[in-house]
C-alpha cells in the first residue's frame, strides 16, 4: 500500500476526505486508561503506584474542493498517561496540536501526489502512522518515539511536505522548522531548518520496505544539553537514518524498524544511538487479538535498555477496543522490576460528525 494513501487513511477522516467533494467532518478517539508501575513511587513523582488518565484525539477535516482540504489532529491528555511520563514531573491536563495543514492531493490509477503545508508529523520512520490508540495494537510506543528527549518527536513540526507514489514506489520529502530530535514551535527562538526524506517499495501485496533519513541543527542555547563554550547550534547537526518494514497476511500483521542517530558536539564527544524493534499482531478471533513488541536502545552517552511488551485486545463492538498489556524494561539504570508497567485501556472511536456536499 502506498505511503501517501496511508497518510490519509491511517488518520481518521482520510477516506471521507477523498469521497466528498466538499464539507466538514470531525472524528474523535477517546481513551480511558490505568497504569500500575513502581516508577510512580520514585523521584520525581514520589506518589502512588497506580495512576488513571485519559487521552482524546480530535481529527477535523474541512474539504474545500475535490483536491484541496484543511486537516488537523489535536491531542488532549492527562498526565501521566504515556509511559515516558511515569518518570517525569508534572500533573494536570495538556493539549498538543499535532497537525494543522492545508493539503492538495491528486490520485490516479497508478499514482498519487499529496502536498501539505503547516503543522506536520515527522516524516521519519513509520510509527507515527499508528500513533492513535485505536490503531496501535499495544499500549506503549517504540523506544525512539516520544516527546521527552527522544530522537523522533511525536509532536508536530511546522513546515511543508510532498508525498508521491507511482506503481510500487512511494517517496516523501519534508522541510520543517526544527529537528525531530528537539522539536521547536513557531514562537520559540533559535529555529533551524531540517530536511527529512524517505523512499518505500511495495515488493508484493502486503509487504512494504522503506528507508528514511533526516539532517539539520538540533540544539538551542537554552537546551539542557547545550554546554558552556559549545559551538553555535547551527554548526551542530543531528543526522539520522533508518529502515522500516510492514507485512500483512491473513490473521498476521508485523512491523519493524531499525534506526541510527548522531548528535554532533565539539566540547564533548558526539552522541551516537541505535535502536530497533519488531512487532507482531495476530487475530485470534473476530473480536480478539494478541500482540507483542520487542525493542532495544543503545547509546554512547547514557545506559541503554531493552523493552518487551505483550498485549491482548478485545472488541466488544465496532466502536470500542479494550486492551490490557504488560511491559518489561531492562537496563543498567533500571533496578529490578522498577521499569515494568501493567496497563489497561478502553478506546472508543465515536461516530464522525459530518456535513458533506457533493
Amino acid at each position: 500500500m502506498k505511503r501517501a494513501f496511508w497518510i490519509l487513511c491511517c488518520i481518521p477522516g482520510g477516506l471521507w476526505a477523498q469521497e466528498a467533494t466538499s464539507g466538514f467532518e470531525l472524528r474523535t478517539t477517546v481513551t480511558a486508561g490505568a497504569l500500575y508501575s513502581h516508577q510512580l513511587e520514585t523521584a520525581p513523582r514520589l506518589g502512588n503506584a497506580l495512576a488513571v488518565g485519559f487521552r482524546a484525539m480530535l481529527y477535523p477535516t474541512w474539504k474545500l474542493s475535490k483536491n484541496w482540504a484543511v486537516s488537523g489532529a489535536m491531542q488532549v491528555h492527562s498526565r501521566p498517561f504515556f509511559y515516558e511520563e511515569l518518570s517525569t514531573q508534572g500533573n494536570g491536563v495538556r493539549g498538543d496540536l499535532l497537525q494543522a495543514h492545508l493539503s492538495y492531493s491528486r490520485f490516479w490509477k497508478n499514482g498519487s501526489i499529496v502536498f501539505r503545508a503547516g503543522q506536520l508529523s515527522s516524516a521519519f520512520g513509520s510509527f507515527v502512522l499508528r500513533y492513535d490508540d485505536a490503531v496501535n495494537p499495544l499500549i506503549d510506543m517504540p523506544l525512539a518515539y516520544g516527546y521527552y528527549y527522544k530522537p523522533i518527536t511525536t509532536n508536530g513540526l511546522a513546515g511543508a511536505q510532498i508525498d508521491v507514489s507511482h506503481g510500487r514506489l512511494d517517496a516523501r520529502v519534508q522541510f520543517v522548522n526544527s529537528s525531530p530530535a528537539n522539536r521547536r514551535n513557531v514562537f520559540d527562538s533559535e529555529q533551524y531548518g531540517n530536511w527529512t526524506g524517505g523512499v518505500g517499495l511495495t515488493i508484493v501485496q502486503g509487504l512494504r520496505v522503506g528507508v528514511s533519513a533526516y539532517r539539520g541543527p538540533y540544539l538551542h542555547r537554552q537546551h539542557r544539553f547545550f554546554f558552556p563554550g559549545e559551538a553555535a547550534p547551527r554548526e551542530l547537526p543531528a543526522t539520522a537514518c533508518g529502515v522500516e518494514a510492514q507485512w500483512a497476511r491473513g490473521p498476521w500483521n508485523a512491523y519493524g524498524e531499525w534506526q541510527r542517530f548522531q548528535l554532533d558536539y565539539r566540547k564533548i564527544p558526539t552522541v551516537r544511538q541505535h535502536t530497533g524493534y519488531a512487532e507482531a499482531r495476530r487475530l485470534l478471533h473476530p473480536r480478539w487479538y494478541g500482540a507483542v513488541r520487542a525493542g532495544y536502545l543503545r547509546a554512547s552517552a547514557f545506559p541503554g535498555r531493552d523493552a518487551f511488551e505483550v498485549a491482548v485486545g478485545f472488541r466488544p463492538n465496532r466502536f470500542q477496543l479494550v486492551k490490557i498489556g504488560y511491559e518489561l524494561q531492562r537496563g543498567p539504570a533500571i533496578q529490578g522490576s522498577r521499569g515494568n508497567t501493567l496497563a489497561l485501556q478502553l478506546v472508543t472511536a465515536f461516530r464522525p460528525v459530518s456535513i458533506a456536499r457533493d
